[in-house]
């Protein structure tokens, strides 16, 4: 990740119920980013990360003539996101997809390329904020963590089921938890007792298993696995490294893509697509470099923005995020 290094709070996403809770995560900048692309006939928007529609909203709003497709797995944040944008018809068209079905989706609706998409990556403010869905580990709660809670494991099916070694493997890598042996070893041998159901019995095993070294900096010592428990349960990583791709394939030439990043592992992976995207692919040496190994994308950002201090001052759940934004400037050449 370019600038800070850092995991997120749980405080990472944007989306949040109503004018006075829902502060989208740098709404200006995402705007610039994409508004160039969206001013012309028939211009459609995607808006792969619905959650309650406050960037969406300010599209719609910023550019009359767009049309806008907005993605969430989560039906309760499309419920609440068609409630905010019904004032604009048949303008907006909500789908229960999961984001890298993009390309089916927008086939389905007869679009033939797409002039702009956005991303907010991580989990919304809404699962944030609504305790029965375990994502906080500030308050007790069902192990849940569904981003759709109509399909897959949860987070305490994972618990309770996975290998050992496959839960110090997930702790590593998506929580990057120094300490996963240790907290992994708790986990088995509690969950001998008795399964794992709510998150207060996990955060607190997470203290006791830790030395006091580890507890002293970072902040909750139980975010980086409870990360970690979402990134699995909901596949993220996995569907990210298929999404970016399919959206910068489904831009039509001038098209723009912007991604909202919270933690430096989806900020690697969006990094690589849009940098591949972006290089020149000839073998060394040609005197003339053929069309089909020309660049695709034309990057937009110089590395990934960061939030100004005074939109973390007025949503602190912007602090740890990334930006990252690139135009489409040529098609596909087999």
């Amino acid at each position: 990740m370019q600038g800070r290094e850092a995991l997120p709070s749980q405080d990472d996403g944007e989306r949040r119920e109503g004018e006075t809770r829902h502060v989208p995560v740098m709404l200006r900048r995402c705007l610039d980013l994409l508004g160039p692309a969206l001013d012309k006939p028939g211009a459609v928007v995607v808006d792969c990360t619905l959650g309650l529609g406050g960037h969406s909203e300010a599209l719609l709003k910023a550019h009359p003539e767009v049309r806008l497709i907005g993605l969430d797995r989560d039906t309760e944040a499309l419920r609440l996101a068609g409630e905010r944008l019904a004032p604009f018809g048949d303008r907006a068209t909500l789908v229960h997809a999961v984001y890298d079905e993009l390309p089916d989706v927008i086939a389905r609706l007869g679009i033939d390329g797409v002039q702009g998409v956005l991303f907010d990556l991580g989990v919304s403010s809404m699962q944030l904020d609504e305790a029965d869905r375990g994502f906080a580990y500030a308050q007790d709660a069902p192990l849940d963590m569904r981003m759709d809670q109509t399909t897959g494991a949860s987070a305490a099916e994972v618990l309770n089921t996975y290998a050992p070694g496959e839960l110090v493997r997930i702790l590593r890598t998506y929580g990057e938890e120094k300490q996963a042996k240790r907290i992994v070893s708790a986990v088995v041998r509690e969950r001998a007792k008795e399964p794992f159901r709510n998150s207060a019995r996990l955060v607190e095993l997470i203290r006791d298993a830790l030395p006091q070294a580890a507890k002293r900096t970072g902040g909750n010592p139980a975010k980086r696995t409870f990360q970690a428990l979402r990134i699995e349960v909901n596949g993220e990583l996995a569907v990210l490294e298929r999404a970016v791709p399919a959206a910068v394939r489904s831009l039509a030439v001038g098209g723009r893509i912007a991604v909202l990043s919270y933690h430096s592992l989806e900020d690697r992976l969006v990094k690589q697509v849009l940098a591949a995207g972006a290089a020149n692919t000839a073998p060394p040496g040609l005197p003339v470099v053929p069309e089909r190994y020309q660049p695709r994308l034309k990057l937009l950002t110089r590395g990934a923005e960061l939030p100004t201090e005074d939109e973390v001052a007025e949503n602190r759940r912007a602090a740890p995020a990334r930006l990252r934004g690139a135009q489409r400037i040529r098609e596909d050449v087999a």
